[in-house]
């Protein structure tokens, strides 16, 4: 269950962040499920929404932090591509955090941050569309003629 969400975005570095306030919902006691299964299903679904928007190239890093007891290890996931962070990856972390000294409890409050940085798409070539044939004819001659001058100056 999420508790609430704030997301910044710092456009010169082409990146963005969310943080979360969740808690895990218990299993009931009608369902007779075991806590880890019910954690293991909760941490899919957290994944899954938390790379939901996010394109397969971009890199994502996440950082999981226990609010009720500060003095536990912060679990991170160095940044990664979108395709390469799955749930058992996240699961795995959080669990050699669980299995530490660490005190996660089914009922903590977990801030949960995840970073992104978009990777520029493309090969970097001016763009010729939507531009009058006389600019395009204009730019091929500058390049042309700094090849030539380039090539006279070598010689």
């Amino acid at each position: 269950m999420i508790l609430y969400e704030i997301s910044k975005t710092f456009p010169e570095f082409n990146t963005t962040g969310r943080s979360f306030l969740i808690m895990f919902k218990c299993p009931g006691e009608e369902q007779k499920q075991e806590p880890t299964v019910c954690l293991k299903e909760c941490i899919t679904e957290l994944t899954n929404y938390l790379v939901d928007e996010v394109d397969d190239r971009d890199l994502v890093g996440l950082r999981i932090r226990n609010t009720d007891n500060v003095q536990d290890k912060v679990v991170d996931i160095s940044f990664r591509r979108r395709d390469q962070l799955k749930s058992y990856l996240v699961w795995d972390k959080l669990s050699k955090g669980i299995q530490s000294k660490s005190s996660y409890c089914m009922t903590d409050r977990l801030e949960v941050h995840l970073d992104r940085v978009r990777i520029p798409a493309g090969s970097g070539d001016e763009k010729t569309k939507g531009r009058s044939l006389d600019v395009l004819n204009a730019i091929k001659k500058r390049i042309v003629l700094k090849a030539a001058f380039l090539f006279w100056l070598m010689h």
